[in-house]
């Protein structure tokens, strides 16, 4: 089966494919030659992953799903969350992005977070969504170089060490993405297999 994941992030479809094996092909928006910037103007995470398979599959007529993740932080109300990519500015600057939460949270104790993924997948026209959700904290400094975004600041609950520490089949096994992507395995093996 072939799928499209409406991303043109390699981190993430590299992530993606090694959850997916070989039973899943997964092809990039390049791969379909779909160049133009999809738009993502939605107030929620699911309104985003929506606006992104729907815009591919009516354009391209191609099974796809497309997600959208967001880091909670529960002392700054849930932001950056939507925001998350853009928190410091329309440049999508990953470093810019992870020192304004370490700035908001100088000197709060309260460091408790979350990354949410929510997966909007079409299958022939309807629309499926599975949430994956990772609790953590925020570290006092940026700790690691592997992964992307904020991992470099994020620590999942049970852990001594933050995401961008981890090999990528450790954090595959307990990312928020990687649970939203069991759940459209699971999802996929029991419709379309």
């Amino acid at each position: 089966m072939k799928l499209v994941f409406a991303t043109n992030n390699l981190h993430k479809l590299e992530e993606i494919q090694a959850l997916l094996g070989n039973q899943i092909k997964v092809l990039s928006l390049k791969n379909i030659n779909c160049n133009e910037e999809i738009p993502e103007t939605g107030t929620t995470l699911e309104a985003n992953a929506l606006q992104k398979s729907d815009y591919v599959y009516s354009r391209y007529k191609i099974n796809c799903f497309a997600d959208d993740t967001g880091l909670e932080v529960d002392a700054l109300n849930g932001e950056p969350g939507v925001y998350s990519a853009r928190y410091a500015g329309d440049d999508k600057d990953a470093e810019a992005n992870m020192q304004k939460v370490l700035q908001k949270l100088d000197g709060v104790e309260d460091r408790k977070a979350r990354f949410r993924t929510v997966i909007s997948l079409i299958m022939d026209g309807k629309e499926f969504q599975f949430e994956g959700r990772v609790e953590g904290e925020i570290l006092k400094e940026k700790s690691g170089s592997e992964g992307f975004g904020y991992d470099p600041i994020f620590k999942p609950e049970g852990f001594d060490v933050s995401f961008a520490e981890m090999e990528l089949t450790q954090k595959n096994k307990i990312s928020h993405r990687g649970r939203a992507v069991v759940k459209l395995i699971e999802f996929l093996k029991k419709e379309y297999a």
